[in-house]
């Protein structure tokens, strides 16, 4: 029960103190599951955080439902799910009930406007730890800059880049690749 609670209590810190989404709540999420609790490795996290991405739902809850799962099992995933909601739900709650009072003024507006600027700080700190961890040899480098180039200039979705990478994965580590990772 304490490891249930202890998720909770880590996922509700995360989700409440995470503003910009699933992207900006990864360097707290990297440092929290991965650097202090050690409950998942960097490579887990970005594994799912990609899947999270794929699939239906919010990315931030479906990432702490695979830790969650991970760590404890069903509870885990339950514990850590409504950790990561719960503050949100209270937050929006009490947003919702004064927003029209406060959105007009100024010193609102300059603060969403400064949340913006380190939002974008934070989601491009975890652009930056990703790709130091995902771009590892000629092939990922390739990778990415296909999968980048297409995002950018194709509306393809993306699940579709997720799916085609994972299948180029495969596909090159199986028949090009030795064990070591070393090219055939």
């Amino acid at each position: 029960m304490k490891e249930l609670f202890e998720l909770f209590l880590a996922f509700a810190r995360i989700g409440g103190l995470t503003f910009g989404g699933g992207y900006a709540m990864l360097p707290m999420l990297q440092r929290e599951a991965v650097e202090k609790q050690g409950w998942v490795t960097e490579e887990e996290l970005m594994d799912y955080y990609a899947v999270g991405q794929c699939i239906p739902g919010v990315i931030a809850v479906n990432t702490a439902t695979f830790i969650g799962n991970k760590v404890k099992g069903f509870a885990g995933a339950v514990a850590a799910s409504l950790g990561v909601i719960a503050p949100s739900l209270v937050i929006i709650i009490a947003i919702a009930a004064f927003i029209q009072s406060f959105s007009e003024l100024e010193i609102v507006q300059n603060a969403f406007a400064g949340i913006r600027v380190g939002v974008c700080v934070l989601i491009f700190s975890a652009i930056i730890k990703l790709f130091k961890k995902a771009i590892v040899d000629k092939f990922t480098l390739v990778l990415f800059s296909a999968v980048l180039l297409l995002t950018v200039f194709s509306g393809i979705s993306p699940i579709t880049f997720v799916v085609v990478s994972a299948v180029a994965g495969i596909i090159v580590h199986v028949f090009f690749m030795e064990k070591g990772g070393k090219e055939k």
